[in-house]
């Protein structure tokens, strides 16, 4: 793939920002490869912290990510949120990704939100084919996504949103002899999300369950002469549970299902196929394929699924602690690790932070910390009359 060509090419410090469920695609064949793999990072540090989980967990500002489907019941009017993530630091210094997340009510039932994820890459020094210096340059990528969420019963709502893609790479810079450009796709995302208050014993408690299919959109390309690759396109499903312990304390669980819809690398002899599916196909087609391609059969298709699991506690709607834990096949990453973190409700602003901590050694996502702020557009109006 073109994509790959430009990482041999000295851009090698592009390896590090493979999705989080592709990191050793160049050791491990059976690893699926996707550009802008931003897409796919939790941009939040609540979901951060809760083992990257987010599709059918309670709604907040962030759920553009996971499932834009929960605006529409939300508890608010309006609000927005900052989030800032030192990426990979543990390998590369300079690598950050940022959040900016909008929302507003339209009435009881209808909720438009608005969001821009930026991944700045660091500092790179592009060379020529024999190695010698050209310049240096910043890469960088960004998704600008809208949204429209709507209650369509009692208990089930439905959302989708828009996504425009940039990702420049290479700053034009041409690449082995070929001529090279920026990125861009356009996508949409698919969600939905259910929830109902039940009864467990004596306590009150609310079950939840969603489904997000995200990124559903063109391939990207960054040479006019080179065949453009899928972008992240996912599947997420994810049900949670939580209950009012007394007046004063809250716990909730969630767990998610992850799968990639794109397809799984065949296993070649040569130019030649000899078990799983051409991986050159049309976007619908890669959809359905995704179920069925993996040169292992029925077994290796299931490792294809990342499972996150979080758990969230509340004291007095005012202070949290998290904690989760997300597993990977071996075969198709091996990213384990756990999360944890806090997080601080005032008057005006939520205050969230996540930590966390690798199951596997030389780990690059090693002391990854997450950073994130809210706003509830009423408190502040609220605040300023006072």
């Amino acid at each position: 793939m073109f994509l790959k060509r430009i990482m041999r090419s000295k851009l090698l410090v592009l390896t590090l920002i493979l999705p989080l469920f592709t990191f050793t695609a160049f050791s491990q064949q059976k690893s699926i490869h996707t550009v802008v793999p931003f897409l796919t990072i939790s941009p939040d540090a609540r979901s951060g912290a809760m083992g990257d989980v987010g599709v059918a967990t309670t709604p907040d500002v962030y759920s553009m990510h996971w499932n834009c489907a929960k605006y529409a019941v939300i508890d608010g009017n309006g609000g927005f949120a900052l989030a800032y993530t030192p990426w990979l630091r543990s390998l590369v210094p300079d690598i950050n990704i940022a959040n900016l997340s909008v929302y507003t009510r339209i009435d009881a039932r209808q909720v438009i939100a608005a969001s821009l994820v930026y991944s700045s890459l660091g500092t790179i020094q592009l060379t020529d084919g024999m190695g010698a210096p050209i310049r240096d340059y910043k890469p960088n990528e960004f998704s600008l996504d809208a949204a429209y969420s709507r209650l369509l019963t009692e208990n089930f709502s439905g959302g989708i949103a828009l996504r425009f893609i940039y990702s420049n790479i290479t700053g034009g810079t041409e690449v082995e002899g070929y001529a090279t450009k920026a990125g861009t796709a356009f996508a949409a995302d698919i969600s939905g999300y259910y929830s109902d208050e039940i009864g467990l014993g004596t306590k009150n408690g609310t079950f939840s369950a969603g489904f997000n299919f995200s990124n559903i959109g063109s391939k990207m390309s960054y040479s006019s002469t080179k065949d453009p690759e899928f972008i992240p396109m996912n599947m997420r499903l994810g049900a949670g549970l939580s209950m009012s312990l007394d007046k004063y304390n809250k716990l909730g669980v969630s767990l998610d299902l992850n799968k990639l819809l794109v397809p799984s690398p065949p296993e070649m002899i040569g130019d030649s196929i000899v078990k799983g599916k051409n991986p050159d196909v049309s976007v619908p087609v890669a959809i359905f394929q995704s179920f069925y391609d993996a040169p292992g059969g029925f077994s290796e298709e299931m490792k294809e699924f990342m499972i996150g699991f979080g758990a969230e506690y509340w004291y007095n709607d005012q202070f949290a602690i998290r904690a989760g834990y997300f597993n990977e096949s071996k075969i198709k990453g091996n990213l384990k690790y756990f999360t944890m973190g806090a997080g601080l409700r005032l008057n005006i602003f939520t205050l969230d932070f996540s930590y966390l901590i690798p199951l596997t050694q030389t780990n690059p996502l090693a002391r990854t910390l997450r950073f994130s702020l809210s706003f509830d557009f009423e408190s502040l109006r609220n605040a300023r009359s006072r």
